[in-house]
């Protein structure tokens, strides 16, 4: 998913749909991650789509000690200008009152 396939998606979904709610969230996490979201009612009711924007993983390094108890640490390097982009959808249910996770399937 690209940022522009991305802001296409959601022209045509204010074009055609009525918007609830839409937004960004930023969360200092796993280097960053940027959340855009849009909620709306479609054809399969009440979605929620989530563009999730976060650091590449350039490296991983495991500090560990081979004595008995000890704990092992894993600490990420994540790229400064490089971003991987992940499109999430929800679909609400009314019984459980909550978001529930769509699953592409082919």
């Amino acid at each position: 998913m690209t940022i522009e396939k991305w802001q296409e998606i959601v022209g045509n979904i204010k074009d055609n749909f009525q918007v609830e709610e839409s937004g960004k969230e930023h969360f200092e996490d796993e280097g960053g991650t940027d959340v855009e979201y849009i909620v709306f009612n479609g054809p399969l009711g009440r979605m929620r789509l989530e563009f999730v924007s976060k650091p590449v993983i350039l490296d991983k390094k495991t500090k560990y000690s081979n004595r008995i108890g000890s704990e092992t640490v894993i600490d990420y390097i994540y790229s400064s200008d490089e971003k991987s982009h992940k499109l999430k959808v929800y679909k609400w249910d009314q019984a459980l009152n909550d978001w529930i996770k769509m699953e592409a399937k082919f």
